[in-house]
């Protein structure tokens, strides 16, 4: 982890003030990032939360794939791949997720670019050759970064109320991608994570486990 921090920092400069790099402990999730270039790409610091990070992120997956399969063996690289900020802007993601002996993912070093410099170019493209004006960006406003228990509740009802319908009428189909949906955006990293979905999907935590095998078992094939 010390070798990695100041790869972070040398690596920021060179990229440029739209990419962020961040480096997480997966084992203290309350408190993920211990090193990070260009945070305001995310609106993170050190000692921010791995929820905190951009939303549809693959590498929460990759990090809670089971090592023993012999696919999924050793370090894991999420190669580019689309994800949005808290915000709501546009970025292209890529991570690289680091294990033990054991094969446990104990870091992970992530890259995460704005896009929103290219759409603002391929506008001003747009305007110069077809005379189109170009959209005028909204102003936003930046909030203090929620904490983790509002953002486990986002997660979770977010995944529970995709399908419009109460829990006890969805399929298990249904209940299956809410997990994965879940499992998608970090939920399962962060401990006590199993008990509260379950709890909003009314079932019990021996069936989010094995709705996150079957997810795992899929995604391997």
């Amino acid at each position: 982890m010390e070798v990695l921090k100041p790869v972070v920092h040398m690596m920021g400069s060179m990229l440029g003030p739209n990419t962020e790099l961040v480096l997480h402990d997966l084992t203290n999730p309350d408190a993920s990032v211990i090193a990070i270039a260009n945070g305001h790409v995310s609106g993170r610091d050190v000692g921010s939360p791995i929820l905190t990070g951009p939303k549809d992120d693959r590498a929460f997956s990759a990090a809670l794939t089971s090592a023993t399969h012999a696919a999924h063996s050793g370090h894991s690289v999420v190669d580019a791949y689309p994800t949005i900020s808290p915000k709501g802007t546009p970025l292209r993601s890529a991570t690289v997720v680091y294990r033990d002996a054991e094969g446990i993912p104990f870091a992970a070093l992530c890259m995460n670019a704005d896009l929103t410099v290219l759409k603002l170019a391929h506008a001003w493209l747009e305007q110069s050759i077809h005379g189109r004006p170009p959209s005028a960006a909204a102003n936003e406003v930046q909030s203090d970064p929620p904490d983790m228990d509002a953002l486990m509740d986002e997660i979770i009802q977010s995944a529970v109320q995709k399908f419009g319908k109460p829990v006890q009428f969805m399929s298990k189909d249904e209940k299956v991608h809410a997990v994965e949906e879940m499992l998608k955006r970090g939920l399962f990293i962060v401990k006590g994570a199993v008990g509260r979905a379950a709890a909003a999907l009314h079932m019990s935590r021996f069936t989010i486990y094995n709705y996150l095998d079957e997810i795992r078992e899929r995604d391997a094939k």
